[in-house]
Formats: structure tokens, sequence, C-alpha cells
């Protein structure tokens, strides 16, 4: 069974961005993401514009996961940094929370007004299923690129199964998986580079 064009890696000629095409390109992102950047980050870092290929994509947000924060925004500090140093981390981090931020103010203002009309409240619950199916989306798009590595898939089921299931606390849990994800990785890779 081959992979939808949409969902493979494009390997045909990557493309390094300038400083204004990744506030841009992160700008873009915060004005349309809304209830999750993230699968709409792949899609344009990988996909459209070609910066990086998908398992670079997941390799670098399996970092920017592990570390404090928001993952988008240190998806775009690190895609920034790794393309055009401290400029390009402040380029794509500004660009990423600038639009949304006046938005928010905005739209917070007037949901102070507005918060006790019924419609508000629907609206609310439309947008939290929204949500979730994009992050359903987003782990299907993440989890391709490991489907021929049994290790990552089952390091991944054990996370889910610590997290999601005995409802083991997170830092934890990433702190005892990490590790071994890291370490398995390395080993498989260099028993793979070894002639």
């Amino acid at each position: 069974m081959s992979t939808p064009a949409s969902l493979a890696d494009p390997e045909i000629s990557r493309t390094e961005p300038t400083v204004a095409q990744l506030f841009t390109g992160f700008l873009l992102l915060g004005l349309i993401g809304f209830g999750g950047v993230l699968p709409l980050a792949r899609t344009m870092v990988v996909e459209q514009r070609r910066w990086m290929s998908g398992k670079e994509f997941t390799e670098l947000l399996g970092l920017c996961q592990f570390l404090p924060g928001g993952n988008i925004n240190n998806m775009s500090v690190a895609i920034g940094l790794k393309f055009r140093g401290p400029a390009g981390a402040l380029a794509a981090l500004l660009g990423l929370i600038a639009a949304p931020t006046a938005i928010v103010i905005g739209l917070g203002i007037l949901y102070d007004h507005y918060q006790d009309d019924p419609h508000i409240r629907h609206l609310f619950a439309g947008l939290a299923a929204a949500a979730a199916g994009l992050l359903v989306a987003m782990a299907v798009k993440i989890a391709l690129p490991l489907r021929r590595k049994p290790v990552a898939i089952a390091i991944a089921l054990l996370c889910f199964l610590a997290i999601a299931i005995l409802r083991l606390p997170l830092l934890a849990t990433m702190l005892v998986l990490a590790p071994i994800s890291v370490l398995a990785s390395w080993t498989l890779d260099k028993g793979e580079n070894t002639p």
C-alpha cells in the first residue's frame, strides 16, 4: 500500500527560510491556527515550504515536547534557530505570538461582556470538539514516520499507557522513557551504520 503524496516526506529541493520568511510563516500559523497549530506547522514546514523532512520535524518535535513550555512555541524557536540562529528564533516566535496575542486580548474583552449568553457557551463546546480532532490528526501524521520502527512504536505505546491509562505523572514518565528512547534510537542507528 502506498503512502498518499500529502503524507509522504517531500524530498525534492529543500529550501532554507530567510528571517522574514520565518516571521511571516509563523505569523500565518498564528493567525489560522485555532485550537491547535502543530498539524498546520507540520504541513507548512514539511509539505508546503519544504524546510524540513517529516523525519526531521518528528525528531525536533520529540525534543520540543520534552522541554518546558508550549510545543509550538518551542518548535518555532528551534526551527528559527536551526536556519537563522538567534535572529531566526526570535522572528519565528514573535511571528507566532503577535497576532494571536492581539486577537485573544480583543476576544477576552468581548467574552467578558457576553459570557452568560448560551450561544457563546455552545460555541466553545463545539470548538473543543474540533480541537480534539486536530490533535488526533496530528498524532497520525507524527506516527507515520515511525511505522517501520517497532522500538519507537513500543515506547510511544508505553508512554500512552503510563499517562493516559495509568495516570502516571508526565514528568516522571518522560524522565524514565526519554533516556530509554534515546539509548534505543542511538543503539539502533549505530547498528545500521556499521558496515
